[in-house]
């Protein structure tokens, strides 16, 4: 039985999900394109933008990839892992619906926004970038229907905890199912994360945007997005590691190799995404350099799940091409099934992110993050992790999760199969090309550099060789996504209804979850240490930059004001949610 026919709203919510999802990763890749040819010259009379457009392609390159692809695809996957592996239908079917509801109107409204300032059509202008903060000022929608997006998102979590909490219940000494382990670490870590944009949104970003206050404190605005800015990072890839763990070891024919190692994964993940985002400000004033040392030292730790998961997940693949009957020290490696699409796009992902790992230890390092931070090098390593290890597996994972959902049969399979390859050597080209012109002083986010002008190093090539292969992955990388996409509608619309589209069953582990301690399961636990850990790394920073004042410029609204105003929100929404709870 396909998951469509055994929990049928479940399955409309998560279709709704992923359907945004994709169609925002379209709308999201066409402006990728269009910055990968302006900026290197190739093709300029079919992108011909001004200047000024460049930077709303740009931000509506990052706002539809890194936010609304990727959490739209979140929020499809987690609703999916957590009624799957708990055996239950969501709690409330009204909160399922009012979360869907407001994520899909707040990513109309921002959308909105971004596309309506780049056609003048309506007087709106959010040319801020993904990254929003002072001194760069949208328009009060771009923030409003974010602030409703996140909302959503809160609902979600609060829609898979309580279902949780209602298993847990009817099942009160049972361990946790892994995949609901994966989901509520992170929904409770997503709390925990978007503090931070939630401060800075309602208390700075609106009030500024609507004229209640002349001006923000641009530091501390930065400070509270880069305090959510990092973490959030993780949430885009944790749907890619429960793939990892959940469906990949089963695609290659075999078993996850330790449920206990995953958990200790996502405990990890759960403590020590969010004290780290200081990081991104090691050129920033203002910032004690004790606390910039104290982000620099909890990064590294970051990487300790990184390699857990590179040897769990590896394994697990081992086991599956050994169980082909792959012999010797890489033979399993030719045994395993690279001719289905939802492996070999997730296997692909996984190599590339393990490059992602390496360029980020240098963006992690003080001392050598001062010569590539403003430079191309930061987006060469942004598109190893989010727009391979995240994206690519996002669709690798829909070629297995789409037929479940739809109860037909994935057609093009052809074109399938080539497109995960397709996408890898594009972004082989790219991203290799963006660190390469990193090295030698390209700067990021501008329109019009006079790449002739920079010093560099003969050894790494020409500029003119660099912008080439710029052009080239992106080109690639277009034709690998119009190929997924054509088959998504194809299957979606036109494909043959079957009973049973895929063989779904998840086998358990090799090491299950009786072979790990009970206190992995304590949430609690995790989420008060997280916490401490946030006090520790950000109390002093903040409480430095706010005694500067977080408002400034004269007639500024007083505190006060703008205290109530915030209640006045606080409440509107809590009554609209009491609403729908009841």
């Amino acid at each position: 039985m396909a998951y469509v026919d055994k929990r049928p709203l479940e399955a409309r919510v998560v279709r709704v999900a992923f359907a945004a999802s994709f169609l925002f990763l379209g709308l999201g890749g066409v402006g990728g394109l269009i910055q990968a040819l302006h900026r290197t010259g190739y093709f300029r009379f079919i992108t011909e933008v001004t200047d000024g457009n460049y930077y709303t392609v740009l931000t509506s390159h990052g706002v539809f990839m890194v936010l609304f692809f990727t959490i739209f695809f979140l929020v499809g996957t987690f609703t999916w892992a957590l009624t799957r592996s708990l055996d239950r239908d969501l709690n409330n079917p009204r909160v399922t619906k009012y979360w869907i509801t407001s994520m899909s109107v707040g990513a109309f409204l921002t959308s909105a926004a971004v596309i309506g300032g780049f056609f003048n059509a309506v007087p709106l202008e959010a040319n801020v970038l993904y990254t929003m903060y002072a001194p760069l000022k949208a328009h009060p929608l771009y923030y409003i229907g974010l602030t409703l997006f996140v909302t959503g998102t809160w609902v979600a979590g609060y829609d898979w905890i309580s279902t949780y909490l209602r298993w847990r219940s009817d099942n009160p000494d049972r361990r946790i199912p892994l995949m609901a382990f994966m989901v509520l670490t992170t929904a409770l870590m997503w709390y925990i994360t978007t503090i931070g944009i939630a401060a800075e949104v309602l208390l700075f970003l609106i009030p500024w945007s609507l004229g209640l206050v002349n001006e923000v404190n641009p530091t501390l605005t930065r400070t509270l997005f880069w305090y959510f800015g990092h973490a959030v990072v993780y949430f885009w890839l944790i749907p890619a590691y429960l793939l990892w763990y959940a469906v990949l070891p089963k695609l290659s024919g075999g078993r996850l190799f330790s449920d206990p190692l995953a958990r200790v994964v996502f405990v990890l993940f759960l403590v020590l995404s969010v004290p780290v985002g200081i990081h991104h400000q090691y050129l920033d004033p203002g910032i004690p350099e004790g606390f910039k040392f104290v982000a620099m030292t909890n990064t590294m730790f970051l990487l300790l799940p990184s390699l857990l998961t590179a040897f769990t997940v590896v394994a697990s693949i081992e086991h599956g091409g050994r169980q082909r009957g792959g012999k010797g020290y890489l033979g399993w490696l030719r045994t395993l099934p690279w001719g289905n699409p939802a492996f070999s796009g997730m296997a692909l992902a996984g190599l590339m992110f393990a490059a992602g790992g390496f360029s980020g230890m240098i963006n992690a390092g003080m001392n050598i993050n001062y010569l590539v931070h403003n430079t191309f090098w930061v987006p060469g390593h942004f598109h190893l992790t989010v727009g391979t290890a995240s994206a690519l597996t996002f669709m690798a994972g829909a070629y297995w999760l789409v037929p479940q959902l739809t109860g037909k049969r994935l057609v093009a399979k052809r074109i399938a199969a080539v497109q995960p390859f397709i996408w890898f050597v594009g972004m082989t080209f790219m991203s290799n090309a963006m660190h390469r012109a990193g090295l030698f002083g390209m700067p990021r986010r501008t329109a019009e550099p006079m790449y002739e002008s920079f010093s560099y190093d003969p050894a790494l090539g020409t500029v003119g060789g660099v912008n080439g292969q710029v052009a080239l992955g992106g080109v690639l990388l277009t034709v690998s996504l119009a190929a997924f996409l054509y088959v998504m509608v194809r299957t979606w619309f036109g494909g043959d209804r079957v009973d049973s589209p895929v063989d779904s069953e998840l086998p358990p582990a090799l090491s299950g979850p009786e072979h790990s301690p009970r206190v992995l399961d304590n949430l609690k636990l995790w989420v008060g240490i997280a916490v401490l850990l946030v006090v520790l790394a950000y109390a002093v920073p903040i409480g430095s930059i706010a005694a500067d004042g977080i408002y400034s410029g004269s007639e500024t609204a007083p505190v006060s004001v703008l205290v109530d105003a915030a209640k006045v929100a606080v409440g509107g929404v809590a009554e609209g949610a009491a609403e729908v709870l009841t």
